[in-house]
Parts: structure tokens; C-alpha cells; sequence
């Protein structure tokens, strides 16, 4: 794993960006860790090395608020290396439901979030000539599932406003990578029946392993074959499997 000194996580309370934070504050990294629950960013710090990370709270939801708390985060840790995008929501939706608020808040953490604080992260390490900056992603963004329509969407338009920045930073010393995570078991997927599915932890190991890494990338080679597969099948046979 490549070292980094200072790194903002958001969404950090959970899952992955838990993971994740963990992982870089255990190799001596200074973080800013970002999420709604201030109370779990507490006890992510209580269980880190003593000053390695800042709990910040912030709803991701609240846009205008993201400059404010982005300063912050550099102020405090004193410069900025790599910055995490790993918030993420993605609600129970029954087969026959098309509830507008509930879409909302899907584009609104997973897309929007991102992109308030990923434009500050671009605009920022285009000036110094540096930095990583990392999107988690998902596979479920590789084709539009009928189960949850609104979160595949979401995380397709990440996929692109990353390609996006990865083509207007290139050449400027600063790398955009964008992660595919697969089936994964976190407080998001609980309700879910899922087989297989990866630990976070495991997951922050190789997310991290690759954050330097321009490009996007898949967790494990079977998802990159799979999905391969999906995204070139047809759609009149598409719809008709059970996925």
C-alpha cells in the first residue's frame, strides 16, 4: 500500500469508508473522517492511534455546507494527499415502487455529495500538482437493473463525472480512481440475501493497494468477467434475468 500523510474519508461511520479510514490511520496516516454520525466517527478515533484521526460531522446532502467543512479538513490536517468519496445510500425499493423523495436522497449522497466535494478535491490538487483522489463506485452502476433503478443510475453517473475528471487531470500529477466494489456485507446491504459477499476490510486493502492507480477497477477478477458479460448482453435478454 502506497503511504499517504493526510487523507479525508467521507463516509466514514461504516462499511467500506470505516474500513478504509482504519486502514490508513493504522499505517500513520492523518485523517479527516467524514460523516452524519458524529458519535461513530468518535469511536472510530478511540480505537485508532492517539491523533491520527479527526472526526468531522457532515450531512452529504447539505452541499452548501461543503466548502466550509472541506476547508476545515485541510486546515486541520495541514495539506491533503487523497481524498475518499465512499458515502453511500441505498434504500429497501419493492418491485412496483417509483417514490420520488426516497430518489432524491440516493442521487443526493451518492451522486451529488460526490461531486461537491471531489470538484474541491480536483480544483485543489490542480494547483498543487498532486494528489489521489478515489470514488467508490459499484457494478450495480454497469447496467441499469430493475431493482433498484435510481441507485444503479446514481452510481453510473459517478463512474462518469469520474472519467470526466480522470481525462481533465491527466498530465496534471494527480490520479482518479474509481472502485467497483461487488456484493458486500455492511449495514446497507443487511436486508439484502447476498452470497459470497466481501468483508470491508478486505475490500480497504485493496482499494487501498490501487488508489494510485488512475483507471477504474473492480474488486476481484471474477466481477471484472462477469460484468464484462452484462454489459454486453442485450437488452431483451437483460430484463429477463434475475439480477
Amino acid at each position: 500500500m502506497r503511504t499517504y500523510e493526510r487523507a479525508i474519508v467521507v463516509g466514514a461511520s461504516s462499511g467500506l469508508g470505516r474500513a478504509i479510514a482504519a486502514r490508513l490511520a493504522a499505517s500513520g496516516c492523518r485523517v479527516a473522517a467524514v460523516a452524519r454520525r458524529l458519535e461513530r466517527l468518535e469511536s472510530l478515533a478511540s480505537e485508532a492511534p492517539p491523533g491520527r484521526i479527526l472526526a468531522l460531522r457532515h450531512d452529504v446532502r447539505r452541499l452548501d455546507d461543503v466548502p466550509e467543512a472541506f476547508d476545515a479538513a485541510c486546515r486541520a490536517l495541514e495539506g491533503l494527499d487523497l481524498v475518499v468519496y465512499s458515502a453511500g445510500f441505498m434504500p429497501p425499493v419493492g418491485p412496483t415502487e417509483f417514490d420520488t423523495p426516497k430518489d432524491r436522497q440516493i442521487v443526493e449522497v451518492n451522486f451529488l455529495g460526490a461531486v461537491a466535494w471531489l470538484n474541491l478535491a480536483a480544483d485543489r490538487f490542480l494547483q498543487t500538482r498532486r494528489g489521489a483522489i478515489v470514488g467508490i463506485g459499484s457494478v450495480a452502476g454497469d447496467r441499469g437493473r430493475k431493482g433498484q433503478p435510481v441507485y444503479n443510475a446514481s452510481k453510473a453517473a459517478l463512474h462518469a463525472y469520474l472519467e470526466a475528471l480522470r481525462n481533465r487531470l491527466h498530465g496534471k500529477g494527480v490520479t482518479v480512481a474509481t472502485f467497483k466494489p461487488g456484493p458486500m456485507r455492511t449495514e446497507m446491504t443487511a436486508h439484502l440475501r447476498l452470497s459470497r459477499a466481501m468483508d470491508p476490510d478486505s475490500a480497504a486493502r485493496i482499494v487501498l493497494s490501487k488508489a494510485h492507480v488512475s483507471g477504474e477497477h473492480y474488486l476481484c477478477l471474477s466481477h471484472r468477467l462477469v460484468f464484462a458479460v452484462l454489459r454486453n448482453t442485450p437488452s431483451w435478454i437483460f430484463r429477463r434475468l434475475p439480477v
